[in-house]
C-alpha cells in the first residue's frame, strides 16, 4: 500500500513538471487560448478545463494500459524485467535527470498537419476540449517523453498499474489548464500571474527533481548493477 501511494504521488509529480515546462506549458496555453475564445461562459471554460484534463489523462491511461501490459504479458519480456527491471531503473534515472538538467538534448521535430487538427479541434468548444486534451498528451516533447517513458512506465511495470500511475500522470499535465480555468470561473483576471508563477516554479523545480533523479539513479546503479552497496 506504501509502495503504491508512494507511487502515485510521484506520477502525479512527473506529471506537473512535465505541464509546466516549456514545450507542454505552450501546448496548455494554446490550449487555454482554444477553449477561452470559443466559450463566453466562464462556468463553461472549467467544463471545458476539466474536460481538456480528462481527455490527456485517459489517453496517458489507454497508453500506459497497452505498454505496461505489453511489457508484462510478454513471457520472455516479462522475464527480463523481472531479472533486470531493478538494474534498468538506476541508469534510466540518470538519464531522465540528466535530460532535466539540461545535459541531453533530443532533436525537436515540427508537425504542421498535427498543429493544424489542433486548430480544428479547439473549435469543437466543449466536446472538442476532451479530443484536444487527448490529442495534445499524444505530442510529446523531449522533455515529456524522457519523463513518460523513461520514468513513468518502468515505474508503473515495477508496481504492475498501467492505469492509474498514467492516469495520474495524466491529470498532472493538466493541472495549469485546470487553473487557468478555475481562475476564469472565478472571474480573477490575473491569468498572466498564474502562468509566470508555473514557469518561476518550473525554473526550480526541474532542476531539484533532475537532481534527486540522477543521485538515486547513482544509488540504485552502486546497488544492483555493481553490487556496491548490497
Amino acid at each position: 500500500m506504501a509502495d503504491l501511494l508512494a507511487g502515485s504521488l510521484t506520477a502525479l509529480w512527473l506529471g506537473i513538471l512535465t505541464s509546466v515546462s516549456p514545450c507542454p506549458l505552450a501546448t496548455n496555453i494554446a490550449a487555454v487560448s482554444f477553449i477561452g475564445r470559443r466559450l463566453d461562459r466562464p462556468r463553461l471554460v472549467l467544463l471545458a478545463g476539466v474536460l481538456y484534463t480528462a481527455g490527456r489523462a485517459a489517453t496517458y491511461a489507454i497508453l500506459g494500459t497497452l505498454l505496461v501490459e505489453s511489457l508484462l504479458n510478454a513471457p520472455f519480456v516479462s522475464h527480463l524485467l523481472q531479472k533486470y527491471l531493478n538494474r534498468l531503473l538506476g541508469p534510466l534515472l540518470v538519464l531522465v535527470g540528466m535530460f532535466l538538467l539540461d545535459l541531453l538534448a533530443l532533436p525537436t521535430t515540427r508537425g504542421g498537419g498535427l498543429q493544424r487538427f489542433q486548430e480544428r479541434l479547439s473549435h469543437g468548444g466543449i466536446p472538442g476540449a476532451f479530443l484536444l486534451g487527448s490529442l495534445f498528451a499524444l505530442s510529446f516533447c523531449p522533455i515529456s517523453a524522457a519523463l513518460f517513458f523513461g520514468s513513468l512506465v518502468p515505474l508503473a511495470t515495477a508496481q504492475d498499474s498501467g492505469i492509474l500511475l498514467p492516469f495520474l500522470y495524466g491529470v498532472g499535465t493538466g493541472i495549469p489548464v485546470l487553473a487557468v480555468s478555475l481562475v476564469t470561473a472565478l472571474g480573477i483576471r490575473s491569468i498572466g500571474a498564474v502562468f509566470r508563477g508555473m514557469t518561476t516554479f518550473e525554473k526550480w523545480a526541474r532542476p531539484v527533481t533532475g537532481i534527486v533523479f540522477v543521485l538515486a539513479g547513482i544509488y540504485l546503479s552502486l546497488v544492483y548493477v555493481f553490487g556496491v552497496l548490497s
